[in-house]
């Protein structure tokens, strides 16, 4: 049987959510406490791959194991043995072949600054002590809805087919101290968010002009769009399924 399990953690610690031969992530540290507790070799898969020192505060994987009788208890005594930066928020059957990577269709992403020193946000967003301009960094945002191909904001050297993505919205707004950018799309390619959150800071800081974010997407070269922002200010906070998918029934 397949079972999603719904998941949060803080990426501080982490080198990204995928394995890697020589350092910790979060699926190596998630894999080994559903084997422990389940008593046999786990495997996960993700809804996607974080980087380094990224956050999730919603995110899902899938894994394949006979029938579970209690998954509240098995939540709770997952939530006992993991660590305190990550939280388990709940397991559910799903449809057989139901795949958390490839039938999700939205996922969105946060990304913080705050513009004053603060040491309670200091490992949770960006600190930027330059003057913004918050309506040029939103008219700048909202050119991205009319693109799809955004090959200048990806990595180099990457091995995706296609540079394509459907942003559905892209906007900042300030909430007490934090300025938080939200960006929601069906896939995002690696690095795009950090590259677009440092292209429309340059907006905001007045290196660019909002138009200019035409000039950048439509040379495909990562090199005219602004720096990546740190990674400790980045937050997956939403992946989106259709209802099918829950439905067991119909596996």
């Amino acid at each position: 049987m397949r079972y999603f399990i719904q998941f949060s953690y803080f990426g501080k610690a982490y080198h990204g959510w995928q394995n890697q031969p020589n350092a910790i992530t979060v699926q190596e540290v998630l894999e080994k406490a559903l084997s422990t507790l389940l008593r046999e070799k786990m495997e996960v898969v993700g809804a996607g791959r974080t980087d380094a020192g990224v956050h999730a505060r919603q995110m899902f994987a899938h894994f394949d194991f006979e029938p579970i009788s209690d998954m509240d208890d098995l939540v709770y005594r997952l939530n006992a043995f993991l660590p305190d930066d990550i939280a388990v928020q709940g397991i559910q059957q799903v449809a057989d072949g139901a795949h958390t990577r490839f039938d999700a269709v939205e996922r969105t992403y946060e990304y913080w600054l705050v513009k004053e020193k603060d040491p309670f946000l200091f490992d949770h967003a960006h600190f930027v002590k330059h003057t913004l301009d918050l309506d040029l960094m939103n008219e700048a945002a909202k050119i991205l809805l009319e693109y799809t191909d955004f090959e200048c904001f990806s990595k180099s050297n990457t091995d995706v087919k296609t540079f394509n993505c459907d942003v559905r919205e892209a906007y900042w707004k300030i909430e007490e101290k934090k300025w938080v950018f939200t960006i929601t799309a069906d896939r995002f390619l690696r690095n795009m968010v950090r590259a677009v959150v440092g292209t429309l800071l340059d907006v905001g800081m007045g290196k660019m002009l909002p138009e200019d974010m035409r000039k950048v997407i439509a040379s495909k070269d990562r090199g005219e769009a602004g720096v990546s922002v740190p990674a400790k200010g980045l937050y997956l906070t939403k992946v989106s399924y259709p209802k099918e998918v829950f439905d067991e029934q119909k596996g």
